[in-house]
């Protein structure tokens, strides 16, 4: 039957559309279930889903996910409160996402002694990065102080942008390491960092702002329809993406940035806007999880050895708990929030996106292993950070 996998498709998100309400109440959470679900479609035949790897679609899928979340969730943090009190997503950005590049890497390197130093840090990058939608319940619950769940978001939302272009030079460095080439290597590594950086944010806050002043305009003029708002949000987050990229600067960067400039400036904070950007990315998430269980868990399990394993469960657990813990001192904070900072830093999107680029423009020998890794760890993290999620906000 012609496209019998895209049927199986539409009516498990139609059966989990039925039963959200349920499961919100429960442990299983929607990156759980629909990698599972994408797990079982591979399984069965190649034909259901004939996607592979290296399909284009997967890596635009993944990206248009990333971009809808980041800009979805920076909309909705409060700007002036984590203004007047932003030391602990500086510090976890700043001191913390550094020493855990660093310590991923000498791990890395102890356990795989023979790979170039470089595939190391590469690891280390892909793997540092954090996914706040992996555990909802945490940033969406009033039990949370508001303080831990504005540095989880923030956190969230910057370090893929910052991670981008470390996770560039690592890859170069290592197709220089084994004697392959690249595509689309930018020519100057130092002035793409620097432009990676200083251009993202600028165009973030140059797209919010303004993209949210046109939108009270265009309400109090009463020339857009409520309708169109959830359409104006989409594009103006596709705006901050694409302008920021043919610029030189930071797509995810000026992505988030503008998010929060949007959600600070906008005066007209309506509910069905809100609502529309997270039904959006919800269902983008779905759909990303479930190709990641039906194409990239089949190839990581397959390739997986007790080094990736190993790997995994330390970059879940000491690798990002011992740097978040030491960049958290002298914040007053007492340790449980610290352990809770630590502990809460789950593998999703941006990891999965940096791998398909990486195995897309560059020629890796052994990369079989390295998207092992990669699979393991955010497999890992899809179900220990999602189950537990609930209890740890119960547990205030």
């Amino acid at each position: 039957m012609e496209n019998f996998g895209l049927l199986i498709v539409a009516i498990g998100i139609l059966l989990f559309a039925l039963f959200s309400r349920t499961l919100e109440d429960s442990l299983l959470t929607l990156p759980m279930i629909f990698t599972v679900f994408g797990w079982a479609i591979g399984s069965g035949a190649d034909e259901l889903l004939p996607l592979s790897i290296g399909h284009g679609a997967m890596h635009t899928l993944a990206e248009i996910t990333l971009i809808l979340v980041l800009f979805s969730d920076a909309a909705q943090v409060n700007l002036r409160l984590l203004l007047k009190d932003h030391t602990l997503p500086t510090r976890m950005l700043l001191i913390g996402m550094p020493l855990s590049i660093l310590l991923g890497a000498v791990v890395a390197a102890w356990i795989s002694p023979t790979a170039p130093l470089a595939l190391a840090f590469l690891i280390a990058t892909i793997l540092t990065p954090t996914d706040a939608a992996l555990g909802q319940a945490i940033v969406s619950s009033h039990k949370v102080p508001i303080r831990i769940r504005q540095a989880i978001n923030v956190e969230s939302g910057l370090n893929d942008g910052i991670a981008l272009p470390i996770v560039m030079i690592c890859a170069i460095l290592t197709s220089a390491a084994y004697g392959t080439t690249g595509a689309h290597q930018p020519d100057n590594l130092w002035l793409f960092t620097l432009l990676q950086i200083t251009l993202g944010p600028l165009v973030g806050i140059g797209i919010g702002y303004a993209g949210a002043k046109l939108v009270d305009r265009a309400s109090a003029q009463k020339s857009m329809s409520m309708a169109f708002q959830g359409i104006a949000f989409l594009s103006l987050a596709a705006t901050a993406y694409l302008l920021a990229e043919a610029i030189g600067g930071n797509g995810f960067i000026a992505t988030f940035v503008a998010g929060l400039l949007f959600g600070a400036t906008l005066k007209e904070h309506s509910e069905s806007l809100f609502e529309f950007m997270e039904t959006e990315g919800q269902l983008l998430t779905m759909i990303t999880f479930l190709i990641f269980g039906a194409v990239m868990v089949p190839l990581g399990l397959e390739h997986a050895t007790w080094k990736t394993l190993v790997l995994a469960i330390l970059y879940l657990t000491v690798i990002r708990m011992l740097p978040i813990f030491l960049s958290l001192t002298g914040t007053g904070l007492k340790v449980p929030d610290k352990l809770l900072l630590g502990w809460f830093g789950p593998r999703g999107l941006a990891s999965i996106l940096f791998a398909l680029l990486i195995l897309d423009r560059f020629t890796i020998p052994g990369s079989e292993e390295l998207l092992a890794c990669i699979v393991l760890t955010v497999m890992l993290s899809i179900f220990a950070h999602g189950l537990s999620a609930t209890p740890l906000v119960n547990a205030y």
